[in-house]
């Protein structure tokens, strides 16, 4: 009897964890705030999500968390947003650098020290730091997938897709880049270079409910894995 009722809370747990997971692409597909972020990297995709999203800290508010502690590129590169927003291009490529002085790898900090490039009209420096920060990331898919998604963020779609291009040609049989890569194309209204690389992403692994849910809003039937059986334990 203890034997079955193990059996039938796995039952319940299994079917339970499919519940949460389809309800939150049905939440996703109806809600627009969630829709933006779809797909895209996330914690549970193993990817630090640090630097993606700036508070609304104020330059005092900043300049004051950067006295307490100056190695602290998150505090260094929002004021470097702050400044940049604002015009004060020496101030801003400062604080950006100094981000990455202390992280390397802030990968929102390089995307917008680049952006800052071009918002200055340093275009062949921002095509040399490019350069320099896609090729760092050529041999780790998911730090270019990152990267894709901070270019992405500040409006600098070429380097996005060269991004995403690297990771397909380092790993072509990735689900998670051809995954990126097709929420990319969905955001950017094209649906046919969506369902390409969604339908290559759910080929390699059907176990993406998200995917599953893209797909069937745009028409494509896909075939979810079946529960485990359920069995009775005597």
């Amino acid at each position: 009897m203890g034997g079955k009722r193990k059996s039938m809370r796995r039952w319940a747990a299994v079917a339970c964890l499919w519940s949460v997971l389809l309800g939150c692409v049905f939440f996703a597909l109806g809600c627009p705030e969630a829709k933006e972020t779809l797909g895209r990297i996330t914690p549970s995709d193993d990817v630090d999500p640090t630097g993606t999203i700036p508070s609304n800290r104020t330059e005092a508010e900043l300049l004051a968390e950067i006295d307490k502690k100056f190695e602290n590129p998150q505090a260094h590169y929002e004021l470097a947003r702050l400044y940049h927003q604002s015009g004060q291009w020496t101030n801003a490529e400062y604080h950006y650098n100094v981000s990455l002085g202390f992280d390397p790898a802030h990968k929102a900090a390089q995307a917008g020290l680049i952006k800052m490039f071009i918002d200055r009209g340093q275009k062949a420096k921002a095509e040399q730091y490019a350069n320099r920060y896609i090729g760092q990331t050529s041999e780790f898919v998911k730090e270019t997938l990152r990267l894709a998604w901070e270019f992405e963020k500040v409006g600098l779609d070429e380097y996005a897709l060269r991004c995403f291009r690297q990771a397909l040609t380092v790993a072509p049989d990735s689900a998670e880049a051809n995954k990126q890569i097709g929420f990319y194309y969905l955001g950017k209204g094209d649906n046919a270079q969506a369902k390409t690389y969604l339908r290559r992403s759910f080929e390699l692994d059907p176990n993406q409910p998200d995917v599953a849910g893209a797909l069937g809003r745009m028409g494509v039937v896909v075939e979810s894995p079946q529960l485990p059986p359920m069995t009775m334990e005597k």
